[in-house]
């Protein structure tokens, strides 16, 4: 249940009755909510392992995505930071995307993930690549009307696809984080996310063993064992965490450390539903979210000293924490609701029945 299955939360809340297509459904993992849906796969999830290894199965997924029978339908919503609105709606049904992200694996960060991977993979990605990118652009033609996440993502679909887009910021459950009183504060900076490379963690480590102040990392990832080997005193590895850590961490931080480029980010959002200050990297989502020098400061470049001068100008910044709840209630789960199904409605000229 991570930010793409939030959204589709949020699109079944506006559709209650819509059927689910995906490529695999594992029950344990999803929501009553989904669950409630009738979801159907395509043949990906009947191939071997494919609950755990379905990104090894992506070449396969073009194929599989047009074999789905949508000839019963008028409006089709693709949800996708890969390869799901290349299916093949029914003319004259109308077809809206909302993309995360054109797929980051073959675009904007083929490069790095080229460089991290393995040698067997690096000999399969240039030509899988090449026919995943033509493939792309070409199914891009297949949707009536594009909405992006961000700004961020607009600007990748313009570069990419030579297509417009609306932005309607993904929802955020900023009432499930609280604030707590400044007598509750504690020192230290937290870190959250998946612990992959392209978020830079290994950075945020660097940068706080190198100032001795604390730092508290929560999340797993391929870069955990990586980041507990390099963590100095100061800085403590947690790992993945429940819920309800999560929260107590973010409400008593003194700031969230941001140091990667995301498509739109929903952590800074959640640290400011929680009452503090976001230290981001001036790239990506994170623009759009934190206000600079209001609920936040930004650093220019993904480097240990950027990062350090950053914390520096964070700790004499004069912070508010309401200024930075009030942020965060600007992408509450009822402001997406509202403005999707307003943009639906638009483009179907049909008003739609705000279910019970």
């Amino acid at each position: 249940m991570r930010g793409g299955e939030k959204v589709l939360e949020a699109l079944c809340d506006i559709f209650p009755d819509a059927d689910i297509y995906t490529h695999v459904f594992d029950p344990a993992s999803i929501s009553g909510k989904l669950k409630a849906h009738r979801i159907q796969t395509t043949f990906i999830g009947s191939l071997p392992y494919a609950k755990r290894l379905y990104k090894k199965y992506l070449p396969l997924m073009p194929m599989a995505l047009e074999q789905i029978d949508l000839s019963s339908y008028d409006l089709v919503i693709s949800s996708e930071s890969g390869p799901a609105k290349g299916i093949i709606p029914t003319s004259p049904a109308l077809h809206i995307c909302y993309c995360h992200s054109p797929m980051r694996y073959i675009w904007n960060m083929y490069n790095k993930y080229y460089e991290s991977s393995g040698l067997v993979t690096r000999m399969m990605m240039p030509p899988m690549a090449h026919y995943l990118r033509t493939w792309d652009v070409g199914s891009a033609n297949r949707v009536d009307d594009f909405v992006a996440n961000s700004r961020t993502v607009a600007n990748r679909i313009r570069s990419y696809y030579r297509r417009e887009a609306a932005v309607i910021h993904p929802p955020v459950d900023t009432a499930a984080f609280h604030a707590v009183p400044n007598s509750e504060l504690e020192d230290y900076y937290l870190m959250v996310g998946e612990l992959v490379s392209y978020k830079k963690p290994d950075l945020a480590v660097q940068a706080f063993n190198n100032m001795k102040k604390k730092l508290v990392v929560i999340g797993g990832g391929e870069m955990l064992s990586h980041l507990k080997k390099i963590a100095g005193p100061t800085v403590t590895v947690l790992g993945s965490q429940p819920f309800e850590v999560l929260k107590h961490h973010y409400a008593r931080c003194k700031a969230l450390i941001f140091p990667g480029e995301e498509d739109f980010g929903i952590v800074p959002v959640e640290a400011m539903a929680s009452g503090r200050p976001v230290i981001a990297f001036a790239r990506g989502g994170a623009t759009e979210t934190v206000i600079a020098n209001k609920t936040g400061v930004f650093f220019n470049n993904q480097t240990v000293e950027e990062l350090m001068d950053a914390v520096e100008r964070m700790e004499k910044l004069d912070f508010n924490s309401a200024d930075a709840i009030s942020r965060a209630a600007d992408f509450r789960r009822d402001v997406f609701v509202n403005r999707f199904r307003t943009f639906v409605e638009r483009a179907t000229g049909t008003e739609l029945a705000i279910p019970a």
